[in-house]
């Protein structure tokens, strides 16, 4: 359950912002994506499972070893197609700037990149320049223009359903290690762009409407 806090002119001018973004046709100059991140403990059983053996289904023992946590950087490009992760130790802002750095080299023909994420505090060009110095932040922000959801409603950001398809099909199990984490969540990045995945927007400023009609009196 989502807590949306007071809806305030701003509230509903971000909305929109993204809701246009998301439903607009595709532009390989100037890309959509979609960021995001997610902490994953990295888990390791107490105890030797029992195998998987014909007739039976694999045995976990209930109990397992805490092995620290890694972080989870996820951008989607939803009409592109595109993914890109990257496994950190930390979330701090040189670990969000070394991202986006990574991110903005990925796409060397677009002019510029309208990067949707949400309203974290290492989200923003403060990072850039605490890691990099103000002449290459600068330089890299001239390839980057951010787009903040609103507070408290990052559901219009599609890097979460991207985040919970990683969180199902990859890291839904224990995972004892970095390097073995850091090799999963590659592969299955791998996996996704050559399926081409897209994500298909269907929530508009209609039904955006229809959802906060207190936002919509008398227009």
């Amino acid at each position: 359950m989502w807590c949306i806090p007071k809806l305030t002119p701003e509230f509903r001018e971000r909305m929109e912002d993204v809701i246009s973004l998301c439903l607009e046709p595709y532009d390989p100059k100037r890309p959509v994506i979609c960021l995001d991140e997610k902490s994953k403990q990295l888990l390791a059983d107490s105890r030797r499972s029992l195998p998987l053996l014909p007739g039976k289904t694999a045995v976990q023992d209930y109990e397992y070893v805490r092995k620290g946590t890694r972080n989870i950087f996820v951008a989607v490009e939803p009409k592109g197609g595109r993914h890109h992760t990257q496994v950190t130790s930390r979330r701090k802002k040189e670990d969000y700037a070394r991202f986006m750095e990574m991110l903005i080299g990925q796409y060397p023909a677009a002019e510029r990149l309208r990067i949707v994420q949400d309203n974290l505090n290492i989200h923003s060009e403060k990072s850039l320049v605490h890691t990099f110095g103000k002449r290459k932040a600068k330089t890299l922000m001239k390839r980057v223009e951010f787009h903040p959801t609103p507070k408290h409603a990052s559901w219009l950001n599609m890097a979460e359903i991207e985040i919970g398809i990683l969180d199902r099909q990859c890291l839904n199990r224990r995972i004892p290690s970095a390097d073995m984490m850091e090799q999963e969540v590659r592969s299955w990045t791998e996996q996704r762009n050559e399926q081409h995945s897209t994500i298909n927007w269907k929530y508009t400023k209609e039904k955006a409407a229809k959802s906060f009609p207190a936002l919509y009196a008398g227009t």
